[in-house]
């Protein structure tokens, strides 16, 4: 099994670095190809395992699902061939955005059997929210040895999510799109991959109100066509990489990325002593002045986002003086804090706050990824520990990151990854 292994030099990074295309986008939009009749094709799609994990999702499908031969980053999802409306457990149960799938069969060709999905293992996330749009739009459902089958002609209708969900609304979007009548969805996610598949979505003949406010309105159409599209840059990865600027006191540039993408993460490092040169598509990170302790609770955006949580709280760790961070959307969220506290660092956890205190230095350490975000913040921290730390069980970052290793190594990162 692969793993990472950090050496703190003790130098900054330094450098420019270019961000791969939004995973969590890139997923939705996978999903909504299964709405057009033919081949649609989406650009600066990041070669993560994510992304993998749907093509072989599409395939069972039906779907000729993969990567273009000669373009590095561009995807062709072609569906015409669509004949399967299972997707199995052995898949989904990899990623909890396979989930995505259900909303797309059900609208377009009436049923659907999907798995109930896995992932992360960073606490609750029902799937009952997607279950209560499907059925205020008119479907049938019911649950069968770990499978929801979802079948029956939908209708427009009025309903509100009972909390917010980003996974949810997309799935909902994707079912309404092409549902006779007026659906009008309250108490939705605002979130930029939320606005991003209502761009295609549009550019696929949609008819959407609203994305990116609480409350959208679609109407539906008779049918979609397929379509090109481009994927943004990934905002979590622009996070991660200015962290680690941040952490080794370097002078880096991320680009391929809207910095607007990163209103709340940037004003919180900002406010620990990052200084940041912005423009039109990439941010500039420096230190001025020692990093110092911040309050930060995580949010739906345009909060602080939960996927930057614990990447903030590595940086935190060798900041003067305390923080305090509360995660307030996954209750399971803190599984880093342990090996964190392998490496040094003075943790406290307390429900779902954390209490750090910035500590001299880290050491580093051998340690274990939980989660996608928390192998992350483990390569933070090792970047700026003394000595070496080795971050095992990395399947869980190539899930979400393309070729980490490499992009810090081009920044002067001494970072390897060993079989």
């Amino acid at each position: 099994m692969d793993r990472i292994v950090v050496v703190g030099s003790g130098s900054p990074l330094t450098g420019e670095v270019r961000v791969s295309g939004s995973k969590n986008s890139t997923l939705a939009l996978m999903a909504a190809a299964l709405l057009g009749d033919g081949e649609t094709i989406i650009h600066n799609a990041p070669r993560v395992r994510d992304v993998s994990t749907m093509i072989q999702i599409l395939q069972s499908l039906g779907a000729q699902a993969g990567w273009i031969e000669g373009e590095s980053n561009s995807l062709s999802i072609d569906t015409r061939g669509v004949n399967q409306f299972e997707a199995p457990y052995d898949l989904v149960r990899q990623m909890r955005a396979s989930f995505l799938v259900l909303g797309p069969l059900l609208a377009r060709y009436g049923r659907a059997r999907v798995s109930e999905p896995g992932g992360c293992a960073i606490g609750v996330r029902p799937i009952d929210q997607h279950l209560k749009a499907f059925e205020q739009l008119g479907a049938e459902l019911s649950l069968d040895h770990g499978y929801v089958e979802a079948h029956g002609k939908l209708s427009g209708t009025s309903f509100s999510f009972d909390m917010v969900t980003v996974n949810g609304t997309q799935n909902a979007m994707m079912a309404a799109v092409l549902t006779p009548g007026e659906t009008i969805m309250e108490n939705c996610a605002r979130e930029p991959e939320v606005m991003e598949l209502a761009a295609m979505l549009k550019k696929m003949g949609a008819d959407i109100r609203g994305d990116g406010t609480q409350h959208i309105v679609i109407r539906g159409v008779e049918k979609l066509k397929s379509v090109e599209f481009q994927v943004s840059g990934d905002r979590i990865e622009a996070g991660t990489l200015i962290a680690a600027g941040m952490i080794t006191k370097g002078d880096v540039r991320v680009t391929g990325i809207d910095p607007a993408l990163l209103g709340s993460t940037l004003e919180k490092m900002r406010e620990a002593g990052a200084i940041f040169d912005i423009e039109k598509d990439n941010v500039r990170v420096r230190i001025g002045t020692p990093t110092v302790g911040v309050s930060v609770a995580t949010a739906p955006y345009p909060g602080f986002p939960t996927d930057m949580q614990a990447q903030l709280m590595a940086v935190m760790t060798l900041a003067t003086g305390s923080s305090v961070i509360v995660e307030n959307v996954f209750e399971n969220r803190f599984m880093h804090v342990p090996e964190m506290q392998r490496m040094g660092a003075d943790i406290s956890v307390k429900g779902r706050s954390a209490h750090v205190r910035g500590v001299e230095k880290l050491l580093g350490a051998e340690v274990m990824a939980t989660d996608l975000r928390a192998s992350a913040s483990l390569i933070v921290a090792g970047l700026a520990a003394e000595g070496e730390t080795t971050v095992n069980r990395v399947y869980h970052i190539d899930r979400g990151y393309e070729r980490i290793e490499e992009k810090l190594q081009n920044l002067g990162a001494v970072i390897r990854r060993e079989g």
